[in-house]
């Protein structure tokens, strides 16, 4: 059984391992946490051995991983240093400037949103997630999915201003 479990938990990795990172790290904006919370996550699983239906591994792995970015999140390290310190990049050409600028400003806007919207921006924007996956993942009612989209396109629009929401509702 050993082995079996093993096995199960490495084809779970090559199968989810790079969502569980993307997630994490469109939610922490940090590639080696994101990298240390997917490590964890797998981390988790072979530890706790949670009897999981088929099909519902991949929401599981999420789960976790969004249980865990929110622990960092909140953490009054990433407060102290990640938020209160400048990042020093080496600045782009000239003419990526300006998308540069727009696509940080709406990260930022992003992180703004109280964390349960965030996670559902998170799903439903960067992974493409349908709103009943998400509700799958975060095991609340599709309603609430749907509640929460829309008070974070009303959040973003105040944030940004109309025009810079025009067309990003893509579904």
């Amino acid at each position: 059984m050993q082995g079996d479990f093993h096995a199960w938990v490495g084809e779970l990795y090559e199968k989810y391992a790079n969502d569980v990172l993307r997630v994490s790290y469109f939610y922490l904006a940090d590639r080696q946490q994101a990298e240390d919370v997917t490590q964890d996550v797998f981390i988790r699983l072979m530890e706790n051995k949670p009897v999981l239906k088929e099909g519902s591994e991949k929401s599981w792995l999420l789960k976790v991983a969004l249980n865990r970015c929110r622990d960092l999140w909140r953490s009054a390290w990433v407060k102290r240093v990640l938020v209160g310190s400048p990042v020093l990049e080496i600045l782009p050409a000239k003419d990526e400037v300006e998308d540069r600028i727009e696509k940080e400003s709406l990260l930022q806007a992003v992180n703004s949103l109280q964390p349960e919207i965030r996670e559902v921006f998170i799903l439903f924007y960067y992974q493409g997630y349908s709103i009943a996956e998400i509700a799958t993942i975060l095991e609340v009612p599709e309603g609430t999915i749907s509640s929460r989209l829309s008070r974070g396109r009303k959040k973003l629009r105040a944030i940004l201003g109309d025009e810079d929401m025009e067309g990003s509702n893509p579904r």
